[in-house]
């Protein structure tokens, strides 16, 4: 028997306390989200019977789950790294419009840096030695070199400059300086930069992303529900995802990340052109990525990325295509894993409840397609989601 396959959006978001918060525990970030994400919606958690979440507990999702007060009949616990939210995000979408699901919850939260802070854990050079990384590790492989080793290929293969990395974070930070929630709001310029203290060549400190506390919810839902919902629909137009590699010495070019295939997927099944997107929100972890996924997205040509990110084409205000519009992982917030944080900005931004950040079309309009694309591993996963109103 054929099955109607039902419409998906998007009918509530909304993110924990963020940045510092050194009294919360991370299931209170991830309880704070969820309550305020089903507000956001207007809509009774008991209508709630998927649930997705990982990144914390030994049963995840299932701690989490009961933690909330929920007793789901479809869950999803993929753990891919960073990207993990828009993959689960494509599982929820495939999994209510089959009708196994009808109001999908995905949540998250971290207390990264207090836990640094307060000496309950350190900061993680690697994964560790387990499987293939027991090949990389003794010779350094920390998780920051991996990006940098990438950056210095695409720049020795095509010439991108320093400089033209450097923008990347200015204009995150640009943006970030119209968001009351980002961690870092104050202006950066190129020199300044430069100027940081060295993490792994050709990073500076202002290259890398910050580390906070924070969490963040996001509730998926079949048509008919979203009929109740106090917000208006934004739409889950296409997905994609794509696993690429573990060991650096199985990623076939280093100046091609997983967004190549992902994006490629989720545009042909929105049935959009990037070019008929408004805005951006991408993982951010480092300068790099937001450049070389923007070329995979297809946003610009293979080894375009520097000459694109330059003359604030990344800005809310004035930008040709505005990418990450809160502040990204650079300036905003990053808990760890910040996929989830990218669907809530590009809702917020096509619902019209970004504040000063909103991003408008030339005709003064709201924006009409979003998308959203995270990044996992080290360039090991990508998941991209095209929402629409």
């Amino acid at each position: 028997m054929t099955r109607v396959r039902r419409n998906v959006a998007v009918a509530g978001v909304a993110l924990s306390d963020c940045g510092r918060v050194p009294d919360a525990t991370p299931y209170a970030l991830h309880a704070q989200a969820a309550r305020r994400a089903l507000a956001d919606a207007g809509l009774d958690r008991s209508l709630v019977d998927g649930f997705a979440s990982a990144g914390l507990g030994t049963l995840a999702p299932v701690e989490v789950a009961e933690y909330l007060g929920l007793r789901p009949t479809w869950v999803d616990s993929t753990s891919v790294g960073g990207s993990t939210w828009e993959v689960m995000a494509a599982h929820a979408a495939d999994a209510i419009a089959s009708g196994h699901a009808n109001a999908v919850l995905l949540v998250y939260g971290s207390t990264a840096r207090s836990d640094i802070k307060a000496g309950r854990r350190t900061g993680e050079l690697s994964f560790g030695t387990r499987g293939p990384l027991q090949f990389e590790a003794p010779y350094g492989h920390t998780l920051i070199a991996k990006y940098a080793m990438a950056a210095r290929r695409h720049m020795i293969e095509y010439g991108t400059t320093i400089e033209q990395l450097a923008e990347v974070a200015v204009q995150a930070r640009a943006n970030a300086a119209l968001n009351p929630e980002a961690m870092f709001r104050a202006p950066v310029t190129v020199d300044e930069v430069l100027a940081g203290p060295l993490i792994a060549d050709p990073f500076t400190k202002l290259h890398c992303c910050v580390r906070s506390d924070g969490g963040a919810a996001v509730l998926l839902a079949a048509e008919e529900v979203v009929r109740d919902c106090r917000t208006a629909p934004v739409w889950v137009l296409g997905t994609g995802e794509h696993v690429s590699h573990a060991a650096m010495s199985e990623w076939p070019d280093f100046t091609v990340s997983p967004a190549a295939v992902s994006g490629r997927l989720a545009f042909e099944r929105a049935g959009v052109r990037p070019a008929e997107i408004d805005l951006a929100e991408i993982y951010d972890a480092f300068t790099y990525m937001t450049l070389v996924t923007l070329e995979d997205l297809g946003f610009c040509a293979k080894g375009e990325g520097g000459a694109f990110v330059e003359k604030g084409r990344l800005l809310v205000r004035g930008g040709e295509l505005p990418v990450n519009t809160d502040g990204g992982g650079l300036s905003a917030q990053h808990p760890g894993m910040r996929g989830l944080f990218l669907l809530v900005e590009a809702v917020r931004q096509l619902r019209g409840e970004a504040g000063e950040r909103q991003v408008r079309r030339a005709d003064g309009q709201l924006p009409a397609l979003a998308v959203a694309s995270g990044t996992g591993g080290w360039f090991c996963s990508s998941g991209t989601v095209v929402l629409g109103r």
